[in-house]
């Protein structure tokens, strides 16, 4: 999903403008995006001249590290309340679990999607073959 880099925008307008979900206004002279109504169609992307609408596959290395170190304060928090050591590593074992999960959630998602996208892709191509 798209993010503004704040450091780069310089509030000019352009995305506002080439935004067919009017998902971006400009707040303070910085664009703000609304990511309930972002389609995600990168035409914000495309026109930015600051290149200030970054891809989030930039922000993965933050959010493990942030990720890893929630995890690390559950498992001492658990330890700490619950007066046992070993409390700190079941704690860890149900975030394995959980992160587990959200992969296989994932998973299931983009295959879903790869379906999706090769079914629309069959309809298009007949659509266009036809006319």
């Amino acid at each position: 999903m798209p993010w503004i880099d704040r450091n780069r925008c310089t509030g000019c307008g352009l995305c506002v403008d080439n935004c067919p979900a009017e998902a971006i206004s400009i707040a303070e002279n910085l664009a703000v995006l609304d990511m309930e109504n972002c389609i995600r169609c990168g035409s914000c992307h495309e026109v930015c001249p600051t290149e200030s609408i970054r891809h989030d596959s930039e922000l993965t290395d933050g959010e493990v590290e942030a990720n890893l170190q929630e995890a690390i304060q559950h498992a001492q928090s658990c330890a700490d309340l619950k007066g046992n050591t070993l409390e700190s590593l079941a704690s860890l074992e149900r975030h394995i679990k959980h992160y587990k999960r959200q992969k296989l959630v994932a998973e299931k998602t983009l295959e879903r999607l790869q379906h999706v996208l090769a079914y629309q892709n069959e309809e298009y191509r007949e659509k266009t073959a036809s006319e």
